[in-house]
C-alpha cells in the first residue's frame, strides 16, 4: 500500500511539474476519509472534521430541500430542481448513488445530485467570501466538475480526472466508483472565493455530494488540515502538488 501511494504521488509530481503557472497564491485541498458528526451513526455519510467545531457552518440535504441559513445560499442555474427518483434531473434524492461514509457505509439520508442542464450554485450572502469549504463527493464519475469563483473571476477549477485519483474510498454498493471528503482552503486574499458551482458535463453520470461545511472568512485559512499531502491549484488546470507536515498556522 505504501509502494502504490509513493507511486501515486511521483506520478502527480510529474503532472505538476509540466503545469505549474507560478504564483504566490494558491487555493490549497486535501482529501481524506472525513469523519462521522455523531459517534456511531454511520449511515449518514462522511463529514467534515470541523462539523461540530465553532465558526463552522454544516449544511446537509435530509429536510429534502434546499438548505442555506443567513451566511449561504443555495440555488440552481435553470430555478428548479426535481426530487423525484430516477428522473435524472438536477435535485435531492435518497438511494444508492449516496456519497459513502468513512469506510464505505451505505448513506440513508438524503444528498444533492447535480445532472447535465442545471448546475448547483453556493454563494456566501452579503458580500461575504469563504476561505474553507468541504464536502463529501461520491459516487464520482465522468464530468464532475467543481469551480470557484471570487466575484465574475475563475478562480480554481476540479474535475473529474484528479478527484477519482485522490479520493480514497471505493463503496461496494457504487460499483467500484470512488469516494471521499474534499477540503478546500484558502492560502491568501488572492484565492479567496465567494461562489462554488458543481456542474456535471456527461450525460452518462451525476454529481453526488453531501455534508457541505463552510467558513466564512477572508485572508489565509488559520487552521490548515492535517494530511500527509496537501495539494495547490496553481491557476485553473495547474496545479503544484507538495508535502505539508502536520501544523496549525496563525
Amino acid at each position: 500500500m505504501f509502494i502504490k501511494k509513493a507511486l501515486t504521488i511521483a506520478a502527480l509530481s510529474v503532472v505538476a511539474s509540466v503545469s505549474y503557472a507560478g504564483s504566490a497564491h494558491a487555493l490549497g485541498f486535501t482529501y481524506n476519509a472525513g469523519t462521522f458528526r455523531t459517534p456511531g451513526v454511520t449511515n449518514q455519510g462522511a463529514f467534515s472534521n470541523n462539523v461540530n467545531e465553532q465558526g463552522y457552518t454544516t449544511l446537509d440535504f435530509n429536510n429534502a430541500a434546499l438548505p442555506g441559513n443567513d451566511k449561504v445560499q443555495y440555488s440552481f442555474s435553470n430555478g428548479s430542481i426535481s426530487t423525484t427518483a430516477g428522473s435524472r434531473q438536477t435535485g435531492i434524492y435518497a438511494d444508492q448513488w449516496a456519497p459513502s461514509g468513512v469506510t464505505g457505509e451505505v448513506n440513508n439520508s438524503k444528498y444533492l445530485a447535480v445532472f447535465t442542464g442545471n448546475d448547483a450554485i453556493i454563494e456566501a450572502k452579503g458580500g461575504k467570501k469563504f476561505n474553507y469549504f468541504g464536502l463529501n463527493l461520491g459516487a464520482l464519475s465522468i464530468g464532475n466538475t467543481l469551480k470557484f469563483f471570487n466575484g465574475a473571476n475563475l478562480v480554481r477549477e476540479l474535475t473529474y480526472d484528479l478527484m477519482t485519483t485522490l479520493a480514497p474510498v471505493t463503496a461496494t454498493q457504487h460499483g467500484g466508483q470512488k469516494n471521499g471528503f474534499f477540503e478546500f482552503f484558502s492560502e491568501g486574499d488572492n484565492d479567496n472565493f465567494d461562489k462554488i458551482v458543481l456542474s456535471q458535463t456527461d450525460a452518462s453520470g451525476g454529481f453526488e455530494t453531501d455534508n457541505h461545511t463552510f467558513r466564512i472568512g477572508t485572508g489565509r485559512y488559520a487552521s490548515v488540515p492535517e494530511p500527509g499531502v496537501v495539494l495547490g491549484l496553481v491557476g485553473v488546470g495547474g496545479m503544484l502538488l507538495r508535502k505539508r507536515k502536520s501544523q496549525k498556522t496563525a
